[in-house]
């Protein structure tokens, strides 16, 4: 899975934003925060990967974290981007 064409990441002072641009502005309307671990995931979701890798990422990245975890923190934020029709998979 990945971030489908025509939505960036933006860092406008403190706030990570996702916008829709080009085609996509005129089917999304709105924005989407990203906290952290938000971010951290959607860099990995750029390239195709799928969800055991983003759980491994996160496992890397995020010392103290169990797999579990990792894993329900990564199936909300996907689920989150299916509901919003952001996922290309």
């Amino acid at each position: 899975m990945k971030i489908k064409d025509g939505f960036i990441l933006r860092q406008m002072n403190s706030m990570n934003i996702v916008v829709a641009v080009g085609d996509r502005a005129a089917e999304f309307n709105g924005l989407i925060t990203l906290n952290e671990t938000g971010m951290f995931l959607w860099n990995k979701l750029v390239n195709d990967i799928d969800e055991q890798g983003l759980v491994d990422a996160v496992l890397r990245e995020y010392n103290g974290v169990s797999e579990d975890k990792a894993r329900e923190d990564v199936v909300k934020f996907t689920e989150k981007l299916r509901q919003a029709d952001i996922l290309d998979e």
